[in-house]
């Protein structure tokens, strides 16, 4: 046991906040713990070090690569900030043992964070993630290697073309140039910036760039893509003449989709539009990967197509072992993350957004008509999420008290419904006799409770939502003072 604080690993990698636990001095513990464990899986590694747009993320690639040189690991390091994904192609395109991305995400401007991706290019399974943190947890300090002794290790790689190149492998470029759209790309001041430009444009279709540049202030909102922090975005897209907006986050591996008339798209509302796309434009077949916090509506296209959907824990470091599992057509969570088969077992928000492109495309339609028709299809289903914010440093303490207290005192029924039966490995999750269900997680890289719910309508969301919280004692009326709740 060392006196250094031990690293956790949460739903996607380490993350902290810069300057308190994200520094320079626990960066190399995390990469020298990823050396040792690459190690035992080739005898000639190569690695890939990519990063974000956040406060000196390119500082803390270039420390983490100068630990896997002096570790006799050949490195290829991007030469600019990337989307998490572009790396984890990188590791399927060029045989790598695995990749690490400097990226918290869709945190906070204060977080920084160290992703790391197996040589199957997905989020690392549980054993890989217990593996990582004993390496990790037996190190004490790691003193900063020689960076001209290790520069010999080290080359500045562009991902970019061959990435560009399996995109238009998974989706017709082309057509989606060829057809005069008008494609908004919010970027959210992330590393996604450039890349959907570059793929679509140039044609008569024309992409419009919102918040390109770097700032890793994020212009004061959290870079998840998400009302209220794409509110201005919105806005943009109710004024009129624009087709589709396509927003990431801060590392470009979720997406938000906003429609031609300015509605926001919710993550449940994507994920079923998407697997009836897959399954009837593009005539796919596969099952279906959901987690706990997802839409009770693929379940009911899955019924529809004589398909199975699973639903794991939250997280795709579930997700992507039981696509890998199943050969899964597609797997999704309420985050905005998705993936699709024959490209990587992970998110992408680039390809995801390109998918809607080509969704409008193929039938011919906006995408607020065939939102439509797919709630025609599997009647109304509302949604919404909120975020009851604990204070960080009394986090563990205040989490295990609320799933106590849930736990304690399970209800047999939620806003006047009874309580069909209880999932209760990732948080609490009470699927509800109207075909409804509410869902109270702890967030494994926040200082957060979460609360989800899908319900017919909006307003036995918010029922659900209400109720769920009187019963542990937190959210809007009754959170203690050290809680707020925001709702998305």
């Amino acid at each position: 046991m060392t006196g250094t604080p031990p690293i956790k690993f949460g739903t996607d990698g380490w993350r902290g906040v810069i300057a308190d636990d994200f520094t320079f001095g626990n960066v190399r513990r995390v990469a020298q713990g990823a050396a040792q464990y690459m190690k035992t899986r080739s005898n000639d590694p190569l690695a890939i070090v990519g990063y974000d747009c956040r406060f000196a993320s390119e500082d803390f690639a270039q420390a983490v690569a100068d630990v896997f040189a002096s570790n006799a690991i050949r490195t290829l390091v991007f030469d600019r900030p990337s989307p998490t994904q572009v790396a984890s192609w990188t590791v399927i395109d060029r045989k790598a043992t695995g990749a690490a991305v400097i990226t918290a995400s869709h945190n906070p401007y204060q977080f920084n964070g160290f992703k790391y991706k197996t040589e199957t290019g997905s989020a690392v399974p549980s054993e890989v993630i217990a593996e990582l943190e004993r390496n990790i947890s037996a190190l004490d300090e790691v003193p900063a290697p020689d960076h001209m002794v290790a520069h010999g290790m080290v080359t500045p790689y562009d991902p970019r073309q061959p990435y560009y190149a399996q995109i238009a492998r998974m989706v017709d470029i082309d057509a989606i140039k060829d057809a005069g759209l008008r494609i908004v790309h919010e970027c959210m001041y992330g590393s996604g910036y450039g890349y959907i430009g570059d793929m679509i444009g140039g044609g008569r279709t024309n992409v419009t760039e919102l918040h390109n540049q770097r700032n890793p202030l994020f212009g004061g909102i959290n870079p998840e893509p998400i009302p209220p922090n794409i509110d201005s975005t919105i806005s943009f897209m109710k004024v009129g003449g624009q087709d589709l907006c396509i927003c990431t986050d801060g590392d470009a591996d979720r997406v938000g989709i906003i429609d031609e008339t300015g509605r926001f798209i919710n993550q449940l509302q994507v994920f079923a539009l998407l697997m009836l796309y897959l399954f009837e434009a593009r005539g796919l077949r596969g099952p279906v990967v959901k987690t706990v916090n997802m839409t009770a509506m693929v379940d009911k296209l899955g019924a529809e197509f004589g398909e199975r959907v699973y639903e794991v824990p939250v997280g795709f470091k579930f997700i992507a072992p039981k696509m890998m599992e199943t050969n899964a057509l597609l797997g999704g969570e309420e985050s905005g993350g998705f993936a699709v088969r024959g490209h990587i077992p992970e998110r992408d928000g680039i390809l995801i957004g390109l998918l809607f492109a080509d969704m409008m495309v193929k039938s011919g339609k906006p995408i607020s008509q065939i939102l439509a028709a797919l709630e025609q299809r599997v009647g109304p289903h509302a949604y919404a999420r909120h975020d009851i914010h604990l204070v960080r440093e009394t986090y563990d303490s205040d989490r295990k008290r609320i799933l106590d207290t849930l736990e304690k005192n399970e209800p047999q029924e939620i806003a006047g419904v009874a309580v069909q039966r209880v999932r209760s490995d990732d948080g609490f999750k009470f699927y509800l006799a109207d075909g409804s269900w509410v869902l109270l997680r702890a967030s494994g890289t926040e200082a957060l409770i979460r609360i989800y719910a899908e319900a017919p309508d909006s307003e036995a969301v918010e029922a659900r939502l209400r109720a769920l919280e009187d019963i542990v004692g937190i959210g809007h009326h009754s959170a203690p003072p050290a809680l707020r709740a925001t709702s998305p």
